[in-house]
């Protein structure tokens, strides 16, 4: 991969909440995108996942963009995505998070 690329990480499942395995998982991305030679690891999750932001936020990504009625032109497409989502909060948006890799 040549410097400068940008790597995704674009599912993050673990079966287990709170069990270690979806932080060691990310910790190998990120580890994985640094020796691929990466300058950027970024994710996007919606804007009622407010679980998965803390997560992110407390492993030291950052938030970095958002993208206003996402959700909601994806699901003119795809109309069986859900309109409500966790703690009852309506799923309008994507939030994407980074980390930036040293060279």
């Amino acid at each position: 991969m040549e410097r400068g690329r940008e790597c995704e990480v674009v599912a993050l499942v673990a079966i287990e909440p709170r069990s270690g395995v979806g932080g060691a998982l990310l910790a190998e991305a990120v580890e994985r995108a640094r020796r691929a030679g990466c300058s950027r690891v970024f994710l996007t999750t919606s804007n009622d996942n407010l679980d998965a932001m803390r997560f992110y936020q407390r492993r030291g990504w950052r938030l970095c963009a958002v993208y206003p009625g996402s959700l909601e032109r994806a699901r003119a497409e795809r109309p069986h995505l859900h309109e409500i989502g966790h703690h009852g909060i309506p799923i309008r948006d994507d939030v994407e998070f980074e980390v930036r890799l040293e060279e």
